[in-house]
């Protein structure tokens, strides 16, 4: 019995000291696959390098809508090259964050609408690239459900998204299944006052949702205010199993049979 790690983020300075001891506990722990992603150009660099390193790796490359400010104008070409290495298996994460705006900060409205057109610039350039390759993307949205759907919706038929650390109600999640997207569901789904996200699960038919860490975030109970790593994906999976009232077993087949449809290059190297 096995689980992935759709999402974490394993170049991150959090796990600069041991990360071949948290890839053997993800090991030990049946976590069979990672998928470490980037949040721009240098980030998903690291994430590949990562991947070629290890067997259970693999990346997704792409730039965080919260870095955008520090994007060239056109980031296609590079993005493009990065995408086409065997072991990435996505776009992302990318997407809309309109949750801190530059007048949050003492910033204008018109900054505000700058920052928000280059997020959608860039976002919308990934999908493109993930169009050209026949890739799906890691689509990240806060205070933007939406404008990413809207985004999406220019896309649909060519490229898929799933919607991590998904937090939205159920009639949210039915809005990106409608699209043919996926949602995926963090160690939030643990915390006591995540009730909302429980029932959002209960909701989402299996074969339709995915598990993640978001690691070094975001880790579930017991760890909780600890830092996250993949391994937690087994926490988790316990009590999505009984939300959903299927056997853990069951659970593992559903989301790893889900990722491997979803990623399809995570299929192509596991043969």
């Amino acid at each position: 019995m096995i689980f992935f790690d759709t999402h974490a983020h394993l170049d991150f300075p959090d796990f600069s000291a041991d990360l071949p001891q948290v890839i053997q506990r993800a090991h030990d722990a049946g976590i069979a696959k990672i998928i470490s992603v980037g949040t721009d150009s240098a980030s998903s660099d690291r994430a590949i390098q990562l991947a070629e390193a290890n067997d259970g790796v693999f990346a997704a490359v792409g730039w965080h809508p919260c870095h955008v400010s520090e994007a060239p104008a056109d980031i296609r070409s590079r993005l493009s090259e990065q995408a086409r290495h065997p072991k990435v298996v996505a776009i992302g994460e990318t997407g809309l964050d309109f949750y801190r705006l530059p007048s949050s900060a003492g910033g204008s409205n018109d900054d505000d609408e700058r920052y928000k057109s280059k997020q959608s610039e860039i976002f919308r350039q990934q999908l493109e690239v993930a169009a050209e390759l026949g890739l799906n993307c890691i689509i990240h949205q806060r205070d933007a459900f939406d404008p990413v759907l809207a985004e999406m919706e220019r896309f649909r038929g060519r490229v898929r998204g799933v919607f991590h650390c998904f937090v939205n109600d159920a009639a949210a999640m039915r809005r990106v299944l409608g699209i043919g997207s996926l949602v995926s569901f963090t160690g939030i789904l643990t915390f006591k006052n995540a009730q909302n996200v429980r029932d959002t699960i209960a909701e989402t038919p299996l074969g339709k949702f995915m598990l993640e860490t978001d690691c070094p975030f975001l880790a579930p109970i017991p760890y909780r205010g600890k830092r996250c790593e993949p391994a937690y994906v087994r926490d988790m999976a316990a009590v999505v199993a009984e939300v959903k009232k299927c056997s853990v077993e069951e659970l593992s087949a559903a989301t790893c049979a889900t990722a491997m449809e979803f990623f399809p290059r995570l299929k192509a190297a596991s043969g």
